[in-house]
């Protein structure tokens, strides 16, 4: 990959957001390289090098910066935080990794996090915990269920992750949706 060093060298000088892990900035007199954000002191223009991939930098013999982090670049899940852990959660949850029997804390063992740090991020970005998070997808799959299929309601429930059908008809009711059978009734 070819880089135009001039360019390169005004996106560390501005900082450049948009430039984030597209390139690393190396510095000859340290043996550190950077990513194009880092609030370090902008070298001089003779002492740095760049290269397309934090890899390349670091198989050239230098460290990764200790204030930028260049190693958690934009593409890495660690660099989006606490948010891409509730996205990544919200994904098993979708594939249903808190029905039947999953807990939230075989959802947070699966992440790699404990039960109650897994539990404040749900709250922090989300507002709800967890479990009801999953208990409202199963309540709208079986709506979107009963409304676009023929199914009998035991097919509903056992699809939409729920184990029988008074547990649907309990959570629609918690829910404010009203019975299962009185709502596919008003839908015909």
């Amino acid at each position: 990959m070819d880089i135009d060093q001039n360019a390169c060298y005004e996106a560390i000088s501005s900082r450049d957001r948009r430039f984030d892990g597209r390139f690393f900035t190396a510095v000859k007199t340290t043996d550190i390289y950077c990513r194009p954000i880092c609030p370090a002191t902008t070298p001089r223009r003779q002492n740095v090098v760049f290269y397309p991939t934090a890899a390349a930098a670091g198989e050239a013999g230098y460290r990764p910066c200790l204030r930028c982090r260049p190693e958690a670049t934009p593409d890495i899940g660690a660099w989006r935080g606490s948010f891409n852990m509730v996205n990544r959660a919200l994904a098993l949850i979708e594939d249903g990794a808190l029905d039947d029997k999953g807990d939230v804390g075989m959802l947070a063992a699966r992440l790699g996090v404990g039960e109650r740090h897994l539990r404040r991020l749900f709250r922090e970005h989300l507002g709800a915990l967890p479990i009801a998070v999953a208990q409202t997808t199963r309540v709208h799959l079986a709506k979107q269920l009963l409304h676009e299929t023929r199914l009998p309601m035991s097919e509903v429930a056992l699809a939409s992750g729920f184990g029988s059908v008074c547990l649907v008809a309990a959570q629609a009711r918690c829910a404010g949706q009203g019975e299962p059978t009185y709502r596919r009734r008003q839908a015909m």
